[in-house]
């Protein structure tokens, strides 16, 4: 029973990396299925280069992210020094600060899923939209994203389950702080560090593993259902 009792500390690291990983999962919704759009159907100059912009994290050891994060919102980085000097607003080494790592990290994942989305809904019927009169941003709310919405919808929990077990970019740019920044994964890494930590160390990890399983879980059956919906709604 002692397995399946989780301590003040882990229950708090949970409920941080809850926090952060909804937080991250907002912040990156809009400008994801702008971003998506924008490469599933726009050409312009520099296309390529946006492309591997926004993919770069997923190929780059996690600590550059974070590193260079550090380097640009750290108290004394180039914006962050602004920040704090002006606003009073310190970002790195704070849960905010490990909601922007956790965002620069999972972005890659919904804006591949929304895009793949985008890009597999039928451009004649936008035409016919368009044609009939409708403005293109009516034709996007009104025919492309609901059609892209079970990718969308893959892709932002896909976001959701990344954040959770980010670790790399976070220890770099906010630490490992207990209550402010230290989440599942960071929680997990601490506990193996410490003598008599194996046991918080496994119900921490057999907890991750049930929450991502979830998360999963979740994403295949909301994507049927919503496929399944739009199947409907076209057939009548």
């Amino acid at each position: 029973m002692e397995l399946l009792s989780f301590t003040a500390e882990e229950t708090a690291a949970l409920l941080l990396s809850i926090k952060v990983a909804l937080w991250c999962t907002a912040a990156i919704i809009l400008p994801g299925i702008f971003v998506a759009w924008l490469l599933a159907r726009k050409s312009f100059f520099g296309k390529t280069l946006l492309d591997s912009l926004v993919h770069m994290p997923l190929v780059l050891p996690p600590v550059v992210p974070g590193f260079l994060l550090l380097i640009l919102l750290g108290n004394q980085g180039m914006v962050g020094k602004w920040l704090n000097e002006v606003f009073g607003i310190s970002i790195a080494f704070t849960w905010i600060g490990a909601v922007v790592a956790s965002a620069v990290m999972a972005f890659p994942l919904m804006v591949r899923s929304a895009r793949l989305a985008i890009t597999l809904v039928d451009q004649k019927l936008e035409y016919a939209a368009q044609t009939l009169g409708a403005r293109p941003l009516r034709v996007f709310f009104t025919i492309t994203l609901p059609l892209a919405l079970p990718g969308i919808l893959t892709g932002l929990i896909l976001a959701f389950s990344r954040s959770l077990g980010e670790f790399g970019a976070t220890i770099t740019f906010v630490g490992n702080i207990e209550g402010e920044t230290r989440t599942l994964p960071l929680a997990i890494y601490t506990y193996t560090q410490v003598p008599g930590g194996d046991e918080p160390a496994i119900r921490l990890v057999i907890l991750s593993m049930v929450i991502a399983l979830s998360a999963l879980i979740a994403s295949e059956f909301l994507e049927r259902k919503m496929t399944q919906r739009i199947r409907v709604n076209s057939n009548d």
